[in-house]
């Protein structure tokens, strides 16, 4: 039983467990941005899908009404093909209600068609741009991922349903007013015979509802866990390694446990829903038996006419039908809600941490980069990452940071290229303070090649044109020039299409690079980039001996006036910076050339001697 409870546990929570009599209460708050969206992104569709809505609700009512006059003819004295000729202007005046009802929802289906695709693009967009506008370090924040996540995974997914159930509840309101008025028409107490015989039902339905949102909130990680287990059985990517381990029974045995616990209760659920459906069922089967017995007295009591009482059975069983759609409807829609609001919830809060605009534009090559007293801690963490570092780059000069994973250098670099604000101190490029600069144009002056580089699922040309992509190059010259810098040209004139050759196996007539092939195409996209600050991290980690060499030998090339910081852990590449720094948890432990460093006999001389040591045996 732990071992379940353990498995769902779920990683996000859903405060709010209301009773149905509550959710319809707070249903028009929680539908207004829902509602909101709605009017922004098809306003037309929208008001297209209220008025054929509304006109099939009017149809809906003439016809029972149409109904009504039908069977006073038929049911009236004389012979048959009589009644039958006196029926015909209203049987033909039903026909055509009915073909109109039959093509205002079908129309209504055209106008859906248009409109949540619309309302999905436009989501969407707006949640991609709220993820691209914020700082980096917010996706250090566990918040601020949670919500993402939560906003792109089940945000969307809901909003899109939420639409289709708004028109459905719509749909369902204008059938029960319709059928209430048609009756409302024919005897006042027909009304509140309706609502005895269509209420058990609805109610049903609302509580079946309500159990299913209770079950998913349990299933909620068990689900997500299986979605993982079965990634990593049928995804591309973790099958090498998980062969090489022979962790396949494992997986299995994995996927077993967590798909048993879930298998239980979703059974649990489903029962529990079916015994509601079934209780509703016969509620309501002896509510219409009542509504039947009732108009059958007020039939023989003369209250009302027998084409009427047929109208008013016609009746309750339509707006049965509507009123269970409009509780399952409005049930899913407040389920929704709660989701669309995780949407929103996070629009707003991307909105407060987005990036500033404006200020004064950087330098456009600094000639001096100063640190000061500089500390960097990220959201959540206990402890800085970086601190109180102060650091002098001149133009012109390459500056290695070395030290062991986890020292400081990646975050020390993404805070000189602006990435990352610091929690305190200054980071000065020619005096001019990085947090008042404009963001963009800071951006536009660094050039940042990262050890583990994105692996665009685009052609080869896309991958390197990335790095500015909106660069000028008649002919792709600086392209192809960056190439044979990063010793990128040969792999891509291997490539089946060349510099068209789609480099993604998730598609067909993909290709897959290997780790160095796709760290020589982020090279040659750093190369193409070409701004006056260069910051390369571990660049060369998964090149060979030679296409190491070949990078180095470029980074000496094109040094001239720029700024280059180079981050590695290979100690026998740094010889000829003009600078190591040395940084230990955060700080940076010893500075200077690498015959310095080696004379002084510290944590650097310690660590080249062991490379070199390993190098030699080798």
């Amino acid at each position: 039983m732990e071992a379940e409870e353990e498995l769902a546990t779920p990683y996000w929570h859903l405060d709010r467990q209301d009773g149905p009599r509550r959710s319809l209460r707070r249903l028009p708050a929680l539908m207004a941005p829902v509602l909101r969206l709605v009017w922004e992104c098809g306003r037309w569709s929208a008001l297209t899908v209220l008025a054929l809505q509304v006109a099939a609700g009017l149809a809906t009512a003439g016809g029972l009404l149409a109904t009504t006059s039908v069977l006073d003819e038929l049911l009236a004295s004389g012979a048959a093909p009589e009644q039958l000729v006196a029926a015909l202007p209203d049987l033909v005046l039903l026909a055509a209600i009915v073909a109109v009802r039959g093509a205002a929802t079908g129309a209504v289906e055209l106008a859906r068609a248009r409109l949540e695709p619309a309302l999905r693009r436009a989501a969407e967009e707006r949640l991609f741009a709220a993820a691209l506008g914020v700082q980096l370090a917010d996706f250090d924040d566990v918040d601020f991922y949670d919500g993402l996540h939560r906003a792109r995974d089940r945000g969307l997914f809901h909003l899109d349903r939420a639409v289709g159930n708004v028109i459905d509840l719509l749909g369902a309101a204008c059938g029960v007013i319709a059928a209430a008025a048609g009756l409302a028409v024919l005897h006042p107490l027909l009304v509140p015979l309706l609502l005895a015989g269509v209420v058990p039902e609805a109610w049903a339905v609302l509580k079946a509802a309500r159990l299913g949102y209770a079950g998913m909130r349990s299933m909620v990680t068990l689900n997500r866990r299986v979605d993982l287990l079965g990634g990593l059985a049928t995804e591309r990517e973790p099958a090498g390694e998980l062969r090489a381990c022979q962790a396949e029974p494992y997986v299995l045995a994995e996927y077993r446990q967590a798909a048993d616990v879930l298998r239980r209760e979703e059974t649990r659920v489903g029962l529990s829903m079916a015994r509601v459906g079934l209780a509703g069922r016969a509620a309501g089967g002896l509510a219409l038996t009542g509504v039947l017995t009732v108009l059958g007295l007020m039939l023989h009591a003369g209250w009302i006419a027998a084409a009427a009482a047929g109208t008013a059975v016609i009746a309750v069983r339509v707006a049965a039908a509507a009123l269970r759609q409009l509780a399952q409807a409005a049930n899913q829609l407040f389920e929704q809600s709660l989701y669309v609001a995780d949407y929103h919830d996070f629009l707003a809060d991307a909105a407060s941490r987005g990036r500033p605009a404006g200020g004064t534009a950087a330098p456009r090559s600094p000639e001096r980069i100063t640190l000061h007293g500089v500390t960097f801690t990220y959201p959540g963490s206990p402890g800085p990452a970086l601190r109180e570092i102060d650091l002098t780059i001149h133009a012109g000069q390459t500056i290695a940071l070395v030290g062991e994973n986890g020292s400081g250098k990646t975050t020390l670099a993404r805070v000189l290229a602006g990435l990352y604000r610091p929690t305190s101190g200054s980071v000065r490029w020619d005096g001019l303070d990085t947090g008042e600069l404009d963001p963009d144009s800071l951006a536009d002056r660094v050039v940042l090649v990262p050890q583990h580089p994105v692996r665009w699922p685009h052609d080869a040309r896309t991958n390197v044109r990335m790095g500015r992509h909106d660069r000028h190059d008649p002919e792709d010259r600086a392209l192809r020039a960056a190439a044979v810098l990063a010793a990128a040209d040969d792999l891509v004139a291997d490539l089946p299409s060349g510099w068209q050759t789609l480099l993604s196996k998730q598609f067909r007539g993909g290709h897959e690079l290997s780790a160095g092939q796709w760290q020589r195409l982020a090279v040659a996209r750093g190369l193409f980039r070409d701004g006056p600050v260069l910051i390369w991290d571990e660049p060369t980690a998964p090149l060979d001996a030679k296409a190491e060499y070949a990078v180095y030998e470029t980074l000496r090339k094109i040094a001239g006036e720029r700024t280059v910081l180079l981050i590695t852990h290979r100690l026998t590449s740094v010889r000829h910076a003009d600078r190591i720094c040395l940084l230990h948890r955060g700080r940076i432990a010893e500075e200077g050339t690498h015959e310095e460093l080696l004379a002084l006999r510290g944590r650097y001389a310690e660590l080249y001697a062991l490379q070199t040591g390993e190098s030699e045996r080798r």
